[in-house]
């Protein structure tokens, strides 16, 4: 067809009717030069760009531009000749107005499948606000005194951080336990976290930041140190990458391990997965394509991954000052020398982090160097070497560790030595603790299906005056029918101890609730005790849960145990009783915070750590839901305290207005929100009261409006006229009036009123309209 069009277009005014036609072109060189407008097709991939494409002596010339705006990477400008460009195949398809255009892949853009973390980042908040936390502890001995211990904290806390006090008061009720009352100070402290910077700063009484070779210690003074905690979005240890081409629009799929761990489309070119799951240790990963012809090509690679490796780039560090703290638990304010401490990581390859850590005081220096390293899919191997000069003592530390973690067996190796010299600030300053000089711990398991799982492990100690504790364990698992399961464990010291075993199976109860352990016991000196245990914990809802215990064994008095627990919503009440015959023990407990937060004082349980404010604007009786587990309803004030909601965690959070009044609007129902550590939130679901009616109108003869009329508010609104005069509108008061205008013309008018405050949609009519 287009040659005819050519052809025809070829005949000039010189030619007549009568003259011979000139003879038809034998090949496309001889029509010249040829503007087509071709929709581009590159690898496959329909781009949906139409373009101008010049046909000229069997080449197709495309605007460089053209050819980069469907990612095909050229110089230059003007028009390129693309059936000339080496490693490029071009078909013409004339019935369907395309150019086909096959390029290698890797000259198309890469593409990324997948982000670095799968967990959204939800900025954490605080409200203003106090909280009061107490668990009051009585306890009654029968050949003993009767004590009471009360444990408390203070908190403040909001946008400026945390600041909290704690402590406990012991008083001895009745006898004689040859202490006195008093109260002891544990820990005051302020802490504020910047997420964006991922930093943590904190004064008071604060824990210094350890390496695994190195000891934390407790300072009075202030700290500074990365705190990656605050951004669970953030992934800091490197994870496997697996990158490929595809000529063709192509499937992948990537199995770990042989499930399927996502699945995705990808356009030609080259592609790199980087969405793989939050593994831990050896493992196995196959990537599958499948073009459009269903042909498939399955790759697999072995990989090896471990936290203790920091990504490539990323630092880690916490540097802390202040004095040291002396007699933790025994006195409340005994400091002694000023101290300093550093520790200080980075990724220097996705396959090695090197570490540092330094310390300081008086008369005691010390620094050291480590690293841990990626053997290929072979494990870790973690290596570090520490000096110290302590006042005439000099000493040095070696520790060196390998550990090998995949889905059916783990093994993992640790050694320290000290010199007799070395010390750091952990027993610089003590009289009651020295540095071991030599440690080793050998642990493995092995997961063997049908047939469960074994564990060992073995741990040799050499305290600094010499003395030295071997211990071997063995313990296998087996899980049974209904969920029940059977453990198994040996422990002996080496050296001249005997065996001790013990053997134990739980069984579930189902549907009755709590689950029934039995367990039989052999210690070192031959003797045998027996034990059984009935428990059911407390519902997330609030509830009870109880224990009950019955043990016996050769030479002793039988065991007895009772305990309950109750939750509600203000507080968590406890009690029970254990011993044997003529040597029982009695005790009571009570838990729980008052909490101040949006301007009221709330009764709670023990909050630990962040809690959340559910506020439903006044609606009481709202179920509320913590990570789809009821947690309970909200009170007369519309409140209802989450008080174990987890820090910087984007927890889900929903309302169920099902139970609620048909007017009242709930716009929100479920929402996600992140606290920072230490703090509360006012989480609120916004309510509001939809005054609206459903009106039948009728004209001065009793007649339904037609349908298609126009009712209008006179304070605005407006609503269509449907079947029998009915018609519904919202935004009303006290009382209001009505227009509306007919569909043949003309208008009525009338006013009615209602009760805003009503807790349903008002009904009413028939409304006359003149």
């Amino acid at each position: 067809m287009i040659s005819v069009a050519l052809v025809l277009a070829g005949l000039g005014p010189g030619v007549s009717r009568g003259q011979a036609l000139p003879p038809a072109p034998r090949s496309l060189d001889d029509l010249g030069a040829q503007q087509l407008f071709l929709e581009l097709v590159v690898n496959q991939r329909a781009t949906g760009s139409v373009v101008a494409v010049t046909q000229r002596q069997e080449h197709f010339f495309v605007a460089a531009s053209d050819l980069r705006a469907v990612a095909i990477p050229v110089d230059g400008e003007g028009e390129i000749a693309v059936d000339m460009l080496g490693q490029v195949e071009v078909t013409y398809e004339s019935s369907a107005q395309r150019l086909r255009i096959d390029v290698p892949p890797a000259w198309l853009p890469a593409q990324f499948l997948g982000r670095d973390s799968g967990i959204e980042r939800v900025r954490p908040r605080a409200s203003l606000g106090m909280l009061f936390g107490y668990d009051v502890y009585v306890n009654d001995v029968d050949r003993g005194a009767t004590t009471a211990s009360t444990w408390n904290e203070l908190r403040l806390f909001g946008d400026f951080g945390a600041f909290a006090t704690t402590g406990v008061y012991r008083s001895t009720l009745s006898g004689s336990t040859g202490r006195g009352d008093r109260y002891i100070r544990y820990d005051t402290s302020w802490r504020y976290a910047d997420d964006e910077r991922m930093l943590a700063y904190e004064a008071g009484d604060v824990v210094t930041r350890a390496l695994p070779w190195s000891s934390s210690i407790r300072l009075g003074g202030v700290q500074v140190s990365k705190d990656f905690a605050v951004r669970p979005d953030v992934i800091t240890y490197p994870l496997p990458q697996f990158a490929g081409d595809a000529a063709v629009p192509t499937s992948v799929d990537l199995f770990i391990n042989g499930y399927r761990s996502s699945s995705d489309q990808v356009m030609p070119g080259p592609f790199t997965i980087t969405n793989v799951p939050f593994i831990n240790g050896a493992g196995e990963a196959t990537v599958v394509t499948t073009d459009a012809l269903g042909r498939q090509v399955a790759t697999t690679i072995p990989f090896y991954v471990t936290s203790a490796l920091l990504r490539q780039g990323l630092s880690d560090y916490s540097f802390s000052g202040g004095m040291i703290r002396r007699q933790y638990g025994l006195r409340n304010f005994d400091y002694g020398e000023g101290a300093g401490s550093a520790s200080y990581r980075f990724g220097l390859t996705d396959d090695l982090t090197v570490e540092t850590h330094a310390e300081g005081a008086g008369s005691l220096a010390l620094a050291g160097i480590g690293s841990v390293a990626r053997l290929g899919n072979l494990g870790v191997l973690n290596t570090a070497y520490s000096q110290s000069h302590a006042r005439d003592d000099e000493g040095g530390q070696l520790s060196a560790g390998y550990q090998y973690t995949q889905r059916r067996f783990n093994l993992g190796l640790q050694h320290i030595r000290r010199g007799r010299g070395f010390n750091d600030l952990s027993s610089y300053d003590s009289r009651y603790y020295q540095l071991s000089r030599e440690s080793s711990q050998l642990t493995g398991s092995l997961q063997m299906g049908a047939f469960g799982s074994l564990g060992s492990g073995y741990f040799d100690i050499k305290a600094a005056d010499g003395t030295r504790t071997r211990l071997l364990n063995l313990s296998w698992t087996q899980s049974l029918v209904a969920g029940s399961s059977l453990y198994l464990s040996a422990n002996r010291e080496l050296g001249g101890g005997n065996w001790s075993s013990m053997a134990q199976v739980v069984m579930p109860l189902g549907r009755m609730g709590g689950s029934v352990s039995a367990s039989v016991q052999q210690g070192a000196d031959h003797r045998l005790s027996q034990r059984v245990n009935y428990g059911r914990s407390i519902p997330s809802e609030g509830g009870w849960g109880w224990d009950l215990g019955y043990g016996r064994g050769d030479d002793a008095d039988d065991y007895h145990q009772a305990s309950a627990t109750w939750r509600g919503r203000a507080v968590q009440l406890g009690g029970g009783v254990y011993g044997s015959q003529g040597d029982y023990s009695r005790w009571g407990e009570a838990r729980g915070s008052l909490v101040w937060l949006d301007g009221q004082l709330f009764a709670a349980n023990q909050v630990r750590d962040a809690f959340v404010l559910v506020s439903t604007d006044g609606q009481a009786g709202v179920p509320v839901r913590y990570e789809n587990q009821l947690v309970g309803e909200t009170d007369a004030h519309g409140h209802l305290l989450v008080p174990w909601a987890t820090a910087y965690y984007a927890g889900k959070y929903e309302i169920d207005p099902l139970g609620l009044a048909a007017n009242i609007d709930t716009p929100i129902v479920e929402q996600r929100a992140a606290v920072r550590a230490g703090s509360g939130y006012v989480l609120r679901f916004p309510m509001g009261r939809v005054v609206a009616a459903s009106i039948s109108l009728v004209d001065s003869q009793g007649e339904p409006l037609p349908v298609g009329a126009v009712a209008r508010l006179d304070r605005g609104g407006s609503a269509y006229v449907g079947w029998d005069g009915l018609t519904y509108l919202e935004g009303l008061e006290a009382d209001n009036g009505l227009t509306v205008s007919l569909p043949a013309g003309g208008q009525c008018a009338t006013r009615f009123a209602i009760d805003p405050q009503a807790d349903r949609i008002a009904q009413i009519g028939p409304l006359t309209c003149r």
